[in-house]
């Protein structure tokens, strides 16, 4: 069976967001922009935003405390500061951790969850609507239904899911990317090219799911040696930021797979950027998927004009540069907390608990 939910409006050009003031007069009298210190403002992304903003005589109330890796507690925050400024909607410039703040604070800001309910699915159909805008080509999360909060409590990132959280409008605009740092540009790219590959190998994909995540890894491999070399120009730029569009609207449909659930370890415990954590499993969960999946295997090497498993090892190697060190004990215990996360199930080769660390190994050690 084949069902494809996205009802989210996406707008991708030049100047997109300043000429969507008749788009954001839709959602409301009042905004809350949620972004972090810096970095919206440094690309042009808040100007351009607060432009279109004033063009349609809409208030506006800035919150630039989002922080990296987003805690229940900012969550929360956020959510108190769109209640007091009498936000109508949410409008999230930035990377993966202002569109997750946003996107539970939208649906925090409209109805009473309790902190302990909140990754339960024990809550009703209320968010207030939300703008996103991408500095960063990575998490896609301005076209899914999730967010990723710190989880203290499990020791690891959790996912906090709901039709609701759709955004109602997405504006990209590749100008906001450049000059990004390079680790930046390729932690955030990886991101986008795991989404991709974890969804087509997912038991929840389907054809229409499957050829969008071909078509992210083809134009992934075309852009690669940009990434490299650490020369992208703004056509690299547009398609990176398509890329990640695609793995975005991907992952919606499927979820992520084992390679998010086994980084998850490395960024809460090592403080490990999400991408590069990915980046550093990504080719054992396709060479464990490719046991028993070859055919699916060959397919996405296909798309990407690779002859083996190997062959993406040295791609991702070339931009992961220099490794981290970690010990046997540090992955006996990221396998425990990994075992247990929910989207292992998506895989289409369901590691078991020995087969995580058996991945970790052969992918740290």
């Amino acid at each position: 069976m084949l069902h494809f939910y996205l009802p989210t409006e996406i707008v991708m050009g030049a100047e997109c967001v300043r000429g969507s003031a008749e788009r954001l007069v839709k959602l409301g009298k009042r905004a809350l922009i949620v972004t972090g210190r810096r970095s919206a403002k440094l690309c042009g992304a808040l100007d351009d935003l607060t432009s279109a903003l004033d063009g349609a005589g809409i208030e506006y109330t800035v919150w630039d405390r989002a922080e990296p890796n987003p805690t229940i507690a900012s969550a929360y925050e956020c959510a108190a500061a769109a209640r007091e400024s009498s936000a109508d909607f949410i409008a999230a410039i930035g990377g993966g951790s202002p569109m997750d703040t946003a996107k539970a604070a939208a649906l925090l800001a409209a109805q009473d969850v309790a902190p302990e309910l909140l990754f339960s699915g024990s809550y009703g159909s209320d968010a207030l609507p939300t703008v996103f805008i991408p500095t960063t080509s990575g998490t896609g999360s301005e076209v899914t239904q999730y967010s990723i909060l710190t989880n203290d409590a499990a020791k690891t990132k959790t996912t906090l899911s709901s039709p609701v959280m759709f955004p109602k409008l997405a504006l990209l605009d590749p100008k906001y990317t450049r000059g990004l740092p390079r680790k930046t540009a390729v932690n955030t790219a990886i991101d986008a090219f795991s989404h991709c590959v974890e969804s087509f190998l997912n038991k929840k994909s389907d054809a229409l799911c499957g050829m969008l995540a071909l078509e992210g890894c083809r134009s992934f491999s075309e852009v690669y040696e940009k990434l490299a070399s650490d020369e992208p120009d703004d056509d690299s730029l547009g398609k990176l930021q398509y890329i990640s569009l695609l793995g975005g609207i991907c992952i919606a449909q499927t979820g992520t797979a084992a390679a998010h659930a086994m980084g998850y370890s490395l960024t809460y415990f090592r403080h490990i950027d999400h991408g590069r954590a990915n980046g550093l499993l990504l080719s054992g969960f396709i060479e464990h998927t490719a046991k028993t999946h070859e055919s699916e295997v060959q397919t996405l090497l296909g798309a990407m004009g690779l002859g083996s498993v190997s062959k993406v090892g040295d791609m991702l190697n070339r931009l992961l540069g220099e490794r981290e060190s970690f010990t046997a004990a540090e992955l006996e215990e990221y396998a425990s907390i990994a075992s247990k996360a929910k989207n292992l199930k998506n895989c289409l080769a369901e590691p078991t608990p020995d087969e995580i660390l058996d991945i970790y190994k052969n992918s740290l050690l």
